[in-house]
């Protein structure tokens, strides 16, 4: 299938890549500071104290924006994990018409959580929230990308949806898979 906004869906997928590579960046730089502490005090010298505050913290958020502005770009390159036992073994113009009501229900579920997670963003920023961790990070941060990963989710969803619709109405005989949006 061919997508419009495949771009779009690919700049959230490299954004999730930057979140990865950042939590590895992290993790290394708290990892190389307790082995020069710990050379430092194998020597006979003073722990110099390298530490990263609220790493743990820091990592969670970023690992939210992976988990979520990756959404689109796994589902548009077929990355989602698909159970076809049933509908594999339908022929073409019905199977069409079941992809078109599990992405209809997708696509329900996925605007109902994007509902609630923008008046969760609204709450926060209203009332100026923070984490509760050694650092004080607007909470509002981690809930945008969250947000914005579901956005990006929903509209390849309505994509996907709408192309199959047509295919199952006006051409339901020549159904595959590769038209559910999977490359």
């Amino acid at each position: 299938m061919t997508y419009r906004l495949r771009p779009l869906y690919n700049l959230g997928g490299y954004l999730a890549a930057l979140c990865l590579c950042l939590i590895c960046a992290l993790i290394t730089a708290q990892i190389l500071g307790r082995i020069i502490d710990r050379i430092a005090t194998g020597i006979g010298g003073d722990r110099i104290g390298l530490a990263i505050p609220g790493l743990a913290e820091i990592s969670g958020f970023l690992l939210v924006g992976a988990s979520f502005l990756g959404l689109a770009y796994t589902f548009v390159h077929g990355g989602h994990i698909r159970v076809t036992l049933l509908i594999g073994r339908l022929s073409p113009a019905p199977r069409a018409f079941v992809e078109v009501f599990c992405l209809s229900i997708a696509l329900i579920l996925g605007l109902y959580l994007g509902w609630y997670l923008y008046w969760l963003l609204a709450d926060s920023i209203a009332f100026n929230e923070t984490s509760y961790g050694l650092l004080s990070i607007p909470l509002w941060i981690p809930q945008s990308a969250m947000l914005t990963g579901v956005a990006l989710f929903c509209l390849a969803l309505a994509e996907t949806w709408w192309a199959t619709l047509v295919t199952a109405v006006t051409r339901p005989s020549t159904f595959t898979i590769d038209d559910s949006g999977q490359d």
